[in-house]
C-alpha cells in the first residue's frame, strides 16, 4: 500500500500595473528556498479593470491562493474590496497585504513596519528623538508619517513643495504631524534627529537639490526609501556632512517579512544573502 501523500503548495502572488520589474519573487522565493517550504510566489500583471475579478477569485478560492501582495496602482482598491481591513490599513487608506483567514479577506499595510524595521536593524536607537523630518507629501510619506508616529517621536514636520498636500497629511495623521513649504526646510530642520525623504528626488540618475544638514542633531540619521541608486544624492550629501546614512533597500526587504509569515507560516529572516542577491539584480539594469 502506497503511504504518500501528496504535499500541498502553498501559493501566494505580487500583483500590480505593470509588474515585471517587481522583485518581490526574488525576496520570496529566497525565503522559501532557505526555509524548505513547498510553496510559490508569483507576479501577475492586472490591470485596474481586471482587479475586482482578481480579488474575486481569490475570496472564493478559484484562485488557490493564500495571499499574496498588491502594489501600485492597487493599494487603495485592494483596502476597498478586504472583508477585514486592519486599523493600520485603514488609517492610510491603502492596502499592500492580504490574506485568507476563516473565508475572510484580510489586508494590512506593511510599509511602515519594513521603514523601522530596517532602521532598527541598521542603527538602534533611532527612535531616540523628539523631532523628525519627512520631505515630501505623497502617497508614499503616508506610512512613514504614520510610523514615525507611531514610534513615539513627538514632532513630525512634513515640508512639501505644495503645503496643501503636507497640510491633509497633518489633518490626517493628527497634532503631532506639522506641515511646511519647502522654503523652510532649513528652519524646521533645526535640531531634528530624523530626515526622512519620500520623494523621488535622485532616482535613477534624476537630479537632487543640495541639501544643508548642519542644522540637524550631531548625532541625526539620514534615510531615503529610494533605493535605486543605492546610495542617493541626498544620501550622498549627508555622508559628506558627516551624519548616519541608511538606504532604503532594507525597507523593501523587511516589509515582506510580515506576508510571507502569515502566507507560508514561518517567519524568514532579512539576512546579508537576500540583500547581495537583491543587488546583483539591481545592477543587471
Amino acid at each position: 500500500m502506497d503511504d504518500s501523500r501528496e504535499t500541498l503548495t502553498l501559493k501566494a502572488f505580487v500583483t500590480g500595473y505593470p509588474i515585471k520589474h517587481s522583485r518581490s519573487p526574488l525576496i520570496h522565493g529566497y525565503w522559501l528556498g532557505k526555509l524548505d517550504i513547498t510553496g510559490s510566489y508569483e507576479a501577475y500583471e492586472v490591470s485596474a479593470e481586471q482587479f475586482p475579478s482578481f480579488i474575486g477569485a481569490l475570496k472564493d478560492g478559484s484562485a488557490g491562493f493564500v495571499g499574496g501582495n498588491v502594489t501600485l496602482p492597487h493599494k487603495e482598491m485592494a483596502l476597498r474590496l478586504a472583508d477585514r481591513p486592519d486599523e493600520l490599513s485603514a488609517e492610510l487608506g491603502a492596502a499592500n497585504t492580504l490574506w485568507l483567514e476563516e473565508g475572510r479577506l484580510h489586508a494590512t499595510n506593511t510599509d511602515g513596519r519594513g521603514f523601522t524595521a530596517n532602521l532598527d536593524a541598521c542603527h538602534p536607537g533611532w527612535d531616540q528623538v523628539e523631532k523628525a523630518i519627512v520631505l515630501g507629501a505623497g502617497g508614499a510619506s503616508r506610512a512613514i508619517i504614520q510610523a514615525v508616529r507611531d514610534r513615539g517621536i513627538k514632532e513630525i514636520h512634513v515640508v512639501n513643495r505644495t503645503i496643501d498636500r503636507a497640510r491633509e497629511l497633518a489633518d490626517r495623521f493628527g497634532e503631532k504631524v506639522h506641515a511646511h513649504p519647502m522654503g523652510a526646510l532649513s528652519e524646521v530642520m533645526a535640531g531634528a534627529g530624523l530626515f526622512v525623504n519620500t520623494t523621488s528626488l535622485g532616482m535613477d540618475g534624476r537630479t537632487a537639490p543640495q541639501i544643508d544638514f548642519a542644522p540637524m542633531a550631531t548625532d541625526a540619521v539620514v534615510t531615503d526609501i529610494v533605493y535605486i541608486p543605492l546610495r542617493t544624492p541626498l544620501l550622498a550629501q549627508a555622508d559628506a556632512q558627516g551624519l548616519v546614512t541608511v538606504d532604503g533597500l532594507g525597507m523593501l526587504l523587511h516589509q515582506a517579512v510580515p506576508g510571507f509569515q502569515r502566507w507560508f507560516g514561518k517567519r524568514p529572516v532579512v539576512d546579508a544573502t537576500l540583500r547581495a542577491l537583491v543587488i546583483a539584480d539591481m545592477e543587471k539594469l
